[in-house]
């Protein structure tokens, strides 16, 4: 069998990016004199930055107001985004069958890798800025044969790579919209990756 790696998203399927991202929605806000809807924002987080401003800023504003996000960022989103339940576990999972952890994300890749030092996640090689089908292109050129994401664009992502799609339900996608998108494995959360992987790496060794 293939050297092992598996690659996960980093937004609410590593980690709790809610409080950080409405940190600094709310400052952004208040630097744009525009009153954000942040609770919807933030409720599903998943989609680029510029696709999120959209229907609040004028098209002309989102270019600076994109990269005042990633520049205020640093300051008001990385003390207050806590890792998920089972995030340490599921990496160390891969670990013991001798696998590479990936980290495949959306977000801007300096402020990705603040939260990984931050939060202590080890991982092999964290890609950003990529997102949807964007996702396969790294995924094929790094071997990997998993994909673990909260959203159906990260399905989107594993299907287009040709890697088993496994999602979890801490993001803002539901059972049925991860089903409905292709994915093979639904699991409530990372707290149940090592069992399912075991059992998964088991039967491909049949």
């Amino acid at each position: 069998m293939a050297d092992l790696v598996v690659g996960f998203d980093l937004d609410l399927t590593l980690i709790d990016t809610v409080p950080g991202f409405r940190d600094v929605l709310l400052e952004l806000g208040r630097e744009l004199g525009v009153e954000l809807p942040v609770e919807e924002m933030t409720d599903k987080l998943g989609p680029p930055l510029d696709l999120l401003l959209a229907p609040y800023l004028p098209a002309d504003v989102i270019p600076a107001a994109g990269d005042r996000f990633r520049a205020l960022y640093p300051d008001h989103a990385i003390a207050n985004v806590p890792v998920l339940p089972g995030a340490h576990d599921a990496i160390a999972a891969v670990r013991r069958h001798g696998g590479r952890v990936l980290v495949v994300t959306g977000k801007f890749a300096p402020n990705a890798q603040l939260h990984l030092d931050h939060t202590g996640l080890d991982v092999d090689l964290l890609e950003g800025w990529v997102w949807g089908v964007g996702k396969a292109d790294v995924l094929r050129r790094e071997g990997a044969s998993i994909y673990v994401g909260d959203h159906v664009h990260d399905v989107e992502g594993a299907r287009a790579a040709g890697v088993t799609s496994v999602s979890v339900l801490t993001g803002g996608c539901t059972e049925e919209e991860l089903r409905a998108a292709g994915t093979d494995v639904v699991l409530p959360g990372l707290a149940d990756f090592p069992a399912w992987l075991d059992t998964h790496l088991a039967g491909a060794r049949r």
